[in-house]
């Protein structure tokens, strides 16, 4: 059984959860180790994660010193565990602390770096963003697999900048559907129920929350937008009282992915697959779990003109493409539904085959025979270093 010592940047973050998952279906035994962003330190599906220490949403110095921190005891972190047969660091920060936790060990122990999202930090042009990608190039040496999610973050970002000089898999961002269902999705809404938008997942974009909030206000209840997941409340002023204030919003709260997937989206029509978080960047070039996770149950996903997601619908012929980011563009592309319009867009995404939008165990399977073959190709595990 393949040993993954699994280094994360946020224990708590429910893509963390996804991929441990992913991992134990396709026969991998994993360790996990990373950083907390609370104060208590919860088990990860059936894991006591090793706590590296405790980071902040946002504080980029803060983050750099936990992790100068833990590299000075990462030896003795990992002391107590099996030597692992391939590392999995995620994120930047991780992929550093890889190579301080593989000095660790005896023997040569093969890193795979998985990298989700491209940090506007590493893409300024100045002193900071040359200096993290020359730190990202040196790190990269020593990688024996880049996992990324998007065909544009390889052009863009990883081609263009020529970051990581290894082999490249693309893995998506796609729903964890372990067990067969039923390939259904919701019910049309009637004439007399509001049309319902869908933003959930990572919140992060106060862009889109007040271009929804003008739309929605200006439709005059004739559309709703339904928030559920975890706000980052470092980019809203106040966003619990900005929600209670526009009378056509509402947030629901967290939820577990992907056991109430499709429970959450059987309640909305529309899926918001839009992020100005990082307008231009990595918002326009990534491929979000959103998309993928809406469509699997027949919600029409909405996206921006110029992005990765866009040219993604319209190779599938499906979902709407917004012209620009404004209210007028969405009133364009909603104004005038009807039930047989709403209804065409509907089985146009369910017609899809399924495997478009899910990952089984067959794909969990491929994930660790990938991970296997490269332990192969690069070593084979010793042991803790005194």
């Amino acid at each position: 059984m393949l040993h993954v010592l699994y280094l994360v940047h946020d224990v708590s973050d429910p893509a963390v959860r996804r991929r441990i998952i992913m991992l134990k279906a396709g026969g991998a035994r994993v360790t996990l180790a990373g950083f907390r962003r609370t104060q208590e330190l919860e088990d990860v599906e059936g894991l006591t994660p090793i706590d590296l220490g405790m980071t902040r949403d946002g504080r980029f110095a803060q983050r750099l010193g936990a992790v100068a921190m833990a590299a000075t005891r990462i030896a003795a972190s990992l002391k107590s565990i099996a030597v692992p047969d391939v590392i999995l660091a995620r994120n930047l920060e991780m992929l550093a602390l890889a190579q301080r936790a593989r000095s660790a060990f005896s023997s040569f122990v093969p890193i795979v770096y998985e990298c989700l999202d491209i940090h506007r930090l590493v893409l300024r042009e100045d002193f900071l963003g040359r200096g993290l990608r020359g730190a990202e190039r040196l790190l990269g040496r020593n990688v024996s697999l880049l996992l990324t999610s998007s065909p544009a973050f390889v052009s863009h970002y990883f081609e263009r900048f020529s970051q990581i000089d290894a082999p490249i898999e693309l893995v998506e961002n796609k729903l964890l559907e372990l067990e067969p269902r039923p390939d259904s999705g919701p019910a049309p809404a009637s004439p007399r129920e509001p049309w319902k938008i869908g933003w959930f997942g990572a919140l992060r974009c106060r862009k889109s929350l007040e271009l929804l909030a003008d739309f929605t206000r200006g439709t005059d209840g004739r559309f709703e937008l339904v928030m559920r997941g975890r706000p980052a409340l470092s980019e809203f002023p106040d966003f619990h009282g900005f929600v209670e204030s526009e009378p056509h919003l509402a947030f629901k709260g967290a939820y577990r992915n992907p056991e109430d997937m499709a429970d959450i989206y059987s309640q909305v029509h529309f899926s918001w697959a839009i992020d100005f978080f990082e307008e231009g960047q990595n918002s326009t070039w990534l491929l979000p779990n959103r998309l993928y996770e809406g469509c699997r149950f027949g919600t029409v996903p909405i996206a921006m003109a110029g992005t990765e997601t866009a040219s993604f619908l319209e190779r599938h012929k499906i979902g709407l493409v917004l012209s620009g980011p404004s209210v007028v563009a969405l009133t364009e592309a909603l104004s005038d539904m009807t039930m047989e319009r709403y209804e065409a867009l509907h089985h146009a995404v369910l017609a899809r085959d399924p495997a478009t939008w899910i990952c089984d165990r067959s794909d969990c399977r491929a994930l660790v025979v990938r991970l296997e073959r490269v332990a192969a190709e690069n070593g084979a595990p010793g042991a803790i270093a005194a």
